[in-house]
């Protein structure tokens, strides 16, 4: 079932929202600051980068800590991959939008420093 991009943003732009209200104070304001993107798939460059087709979410450019300390040419952000998303969820909304809640915070939990086990123990793999 193919679903339009503007119905999927609309959905993730909404659950973004809730997932940053509902965030501890301290963390709301850090978490506000940094942006999210949509896109419908990694696009070849990430591709070349070692992305992999079907990843739901990026965290790019330095982490929080090291943010004032880095050269880099990228910004932090994040960005969500939409249609690998809705896929995922076997294009069920409610599904779609319970995966975006975990993507967003597991791409968050990158920018503030957790690696992979770190986000395993806290159920956001």
């Amino acid at each position: 079932m193919r679903v339009e991009q503007k119905h999927l943003q609309a959905l993730a732009f909404a659950e973004v929202k809730a997932t940053l209200a509902a965030l501890p104070a301290p963390l709301q304001e850090r978490a506000k600051a940094l942006p999210v993107t949509f896109e419908r798939r990694p696009n070849a460059a990430h591709r070349r980068d070692g992305i992999e087709p079907d990843t739901l979410g990026l965290f790019v450019g330095p982490e929080f800590a090291y943010e004032e300390s880095t050269a880099s040419p990228l910004p932090p952000q994040i960005i969500l991959f939409l249609e690998n998303i809705w896929d995922f969820a076997e294009a069920d909304e409610e599904f779609f939008c319970e995966e975006v809640h975990t993507t967003y915070l597991h791409e968050l939990g990158h920018y503030l420093g957790l690696d992979e086990d770190d986000l395993f123990d806290r159920g956001l793999e």
